[in-house]
């Protein structure tokens, strides 16, 4: 703080000093005037100067001081009151452009919220029409031209649901409530909403459930399992994906894995970053980088840890670890 009071004051100083100097030198070159008394006066000036450089360091640096402590965290209200004019004026400068800025946020928050209801509102009026679809789309006769229609609906619809939540996903924890839930129950419906896409692509499912009743979200788990079946029907092609749950150390393990393409090594950390797809598969234009990302926020809240093993042409392996009993209790206490 000092450093900057000087800095601050520079120029007063070198005044000071340009003046000491001119005095000092008139006193030399004027053989009428006294030079000893000139040297007097210079060093009772420099005295008294120093004294009032310390006066106003100790008067100024104090405010300034609490001002740099200040926590923009902290309300305004709590910054000193100015004891000069300037103190003022930066006072009330600060708690007018604090005052604003809480106001635009307010603004912001209040349009973004609005947006965010209208796209909501907008995606639940478009499933009444996909929902008409998919009944006019089972009465077609030609079955080739219906697994098609199909497959297209399915991607509206996947990607529907993803806009959805993933507009949800921010305030989920205000309804995020915790319950033994039925894990077969959850599987066979995901996989019953994609039989039309899976038998186009000539994928069948082998489950094998040790443990069927798992401590998680009705709501939001079958989304998390929803994106990870999506995957892997998405990157399989005529085989098997084997689904399997049973009990490790008190906790609840399900794993999901496919004989699809795989992952390459470099891409495994980053598969969870938002719009990531691949660096190997550039021409993939059905991957949109939402999936796994939304996965991945949506199970933090839930204490759900997701882990992905893979390898190139051999396929991905996807494992859901649920919470134990004592994390439950935590989270019902949120």
């Amino acid at each position: 703080m000092i450093r900057k009071f000087l800095v601050e004051r520079l120029s007063w100083i070198n005044f000071f000093c340009f003046l000491m100097g001119l005095f000092l030198l008139v006193g030399y070159i004027d053989p009428s005037i006294n030079f000893s008394s000139i040297l007097y006066i210079a060093f009772l000036s420099i005295i008294l100067f120093l004294g009032f450089l310390f006066i106003r360091y100790s008067r100024e640096s104090s405010y300034y001081q609490k001002l740099e402590d200040w926590n923009p965290e902290v309300d305004v209200d709590y910054v000193s009151e100015g004891n000069t004019p300037f103190e003022r004026m930066v006072e009330r400068k600060i708690k007018q452009q604090v005052h604003f800025s809480k106001q635009e946020i307010s603004r912001q928050m209040m349009h973004i919220e609005q947006e965010k209801d209208e796209l909501l509102s907008w995606i639940h009026e478009v499933k009444t029409p996909l929902t008409t679809m998919q009944l006019i789309l089972e009465k077609v006769e030609d079955s080739v031209l219906k697994e098609k229609l199909m497959h297209e609906w399915i991607r509206i619809h996947l990607l529907l649901d993803q806009q959805l939540h993933s507009r949800r996903i921010p305030f989920m924890e205000n309804d995020l409530y915790i319950e033994r839930v039925d894990l077969e129950k959850i599987i066979n419906q995901e996989i019953q909403s994609l039989k039309t896409w899976c038998f186009q692509k000539g994928i069948g499912f082998e489950l094998s459930l040790e443990t069927q009743q798992v401590l998680s979200d009705a709501k939001w788990l079958p989304f998390i399992i929803r994106q990870i079946l999506t995957n892997a029907v998405k990157y399989s092609e005529q085989s098997e994906i084997e689904i399997q749950s049973f009990n490790q150390n008190g906790n609840v393990v399900l794993t999901i894995q496919d004989q699809g393409r795989g992952i390459v090594a470099k891409d495994l950390p980053r598969i969870f970053d938002k719009g990531f797809t691949s660096t190997s598969n550039h021409k993939d234009h059905q991957a949109t980088g939402m999936g796994l990302f939304l996965t991945k926020k949506a199970s933090r809240p839930m204490k759900l840890h997701i882990d992905v093993a893979s390898t190139v042409g051999e396929g991905t392996k996807v494992t859901l670890t649920f919470p134990k009993k004592n994390d439950f209790l935590e989270l019902t206490s949120m």
